[in-house]
C-alpha cells in the first residue's frame, strides 16, 4: 500500500488533489481511499488530505500518521506546529514541496528530513492562469506522478474531479495542460513503500458497551415517583409472551413512561399501575413477543 499525506492551506486544492490521485489510482485499477481533515472552512487554515491505494483491499482507515509521501503546497506550514507536517516523516519517506527553491538549497536551509523534490507550482499557475487560485490539479499531478500513476489517468481523474466542482470545459481542459507540463517538469525521487512501514502488531479489541439499563428511564428507580398512576388512561395493553421474547429490551429501550423494567432473568416485565397503554413496546418488538389485549381491569 501507498500512503500519501497532503498539506495545505484553504483554497489552495489539497482535498481535492487528494481525490485526483485516488481516482486516477482506481482507473488503473488500484483500491484507492481518500479523505480530507480540516476545522472551520475557511481560506488560509491549515488543511490536510489522506489518500491510500493497493493492489488488495485496503483495511486501514483514519490519519495516516507514517506517510510514504508527503506533499507540501505551501513551505509555510513547515513551521507551524499546528499543521503537524514532519509528523511521520524519516529518511526514506518521499517529500515534495510546491517552492521556488531547489530541493538542495531547500534541504540545506530547513534539514526537511526524507528525500526532497520541488517545484514552484504557484508561479507556473500564475503563468498559465494570470491569477491566484487553487494548484489542486497540479498537486494531483506531481503526486501522481512521484506513486507512479500514468500521465492518462492523471488527466482523466482531473476532468472528472474539476467536472464534480462545476467548472466549465476550458477551465478544465486548461488545468489537464498545465498539469501535464508539470508531470513532466518534475524531478522525481525514489518512494519507498512498505520497508519502513513495520509489520502490523496492534490486536483488535472488541468494544465493550454498557446495558440499556444505565441510563435508561425506569418508573421504578429513586426518586421516581410512584403515586401518581396512568393506568386508567389505557384503553388496550401490552402484554408480554416470555416463550417468544429474546431479550433484545427494544422494549424497555422505547417506553416513553419507564415503565417496563429488566428481571434478574434478563428478561423485560411490565408495570402496570404506569403503563399508559401507548403500545410502543409492541411497535418495536422484532418478534411479537408483546401482544395487545384489551383492558378491562385498571390494576
Amino acid at each position: 500500500m501507498t500512503a500519501i499525506r497532503f498539506h495545505g492551506r484553504g483554497g489552495q486544492g489539497a482535498k481535492t488533489a487528494s481525490r485526483i490521485v485516488g481516482t486516477a489510482a482506481f482507473l488503473e485499477g488500484y483500491q484507492a481511499q481518500d479523505s480530507p481533515i480540516y476545522g472551520a472552512e475557511r481560506r488560509g487554515a491549515p488543511v490536510s488530505a489522506f489518500t491510500r491505494i493497493a493492489k488488495e483491499p485496503i483495511r486501514e482507515r483514519g490519519l495516516i500518521a507514517r506517510p510514504d509521501l508527503v506533499v507540501i503546497a505551501d513551505a509555510s506550514l513547515i513551521p507551524d506546529p499546528a499543521a503537524h507536517v514532519l509528523e511521520g516523516i524519516d529518511e526514506r519517506t518521499a517529500v515534495f514541496v510546491n517552492s521556488s527553491i531547489s530541493a538542495e538549497l531547500f534541504y540545506a536551509q530547513t534539514s526537511l528530513p526524507g528525500r526532497l523534490t520541488t517545484l514552484d507550482l504557484t508561479e507556473i499557475a500564475l503563468q498559465h492562469y494570470g491569477k491566484r487560485g487553487a494548484i489542486s490539479a497540479l498537486l494531483g499531478a506531481v503526486a501522481g506522478r512521484l506513486v507512479g500513476l500514468r500521465q492518462e489517468s492523471i488527466r482523466e481523474a482531473i476532468a472528472r474531479e474539476l467536472a464534480d466542482l462545476g467548472l466549465a470545459t476550458d477551465v478544465i481542459e486548461r488545468n489537464q495542460t498545465v498539469a501535464a507540463q508539470c508531470y513532466e517538469a518534475l524531478q522525481t525521487v525514489a518512494l519507498d513503500t512498505g520497508s519502513r512501514r513495520p509489520a502490523a502488531s496492534a490486536q483488535l479489541r472488541a468494544p465493550t458497551y454498557e446495558p440499556p439499563t444505565r441510563g435508561t428511564a425506569s418508573i421504578t428507580a429513586g426518586p421516581n415517583s410512584a403515586i401518581r398512576s396512568v393506568s386508567g388512561w389505557r384503553t388496550f395493553r401490552p402484554v408480554l409472551r416470555p416463550d417468544l421474547c429474546n431479550g433484545c429490551w427494544l422494549c424497555f429501550a422505547s417506553c416513553p413512561e419507564g415503565a417496563i423494567t429488566i428481571k434478574p432473568d434478563g428478561k423485560p416485565a411490565i408495570y402496570y399501575p404506569h403503563c399508559k397503554g401507548c403500545l410502543d413496546c409492541v411497535e418495536v418488538c422484532p418478534t411479537d413477543a408483546m401482544t395487545v389485549e384489551r383492558e378491562t381491569n385498571v390494576v
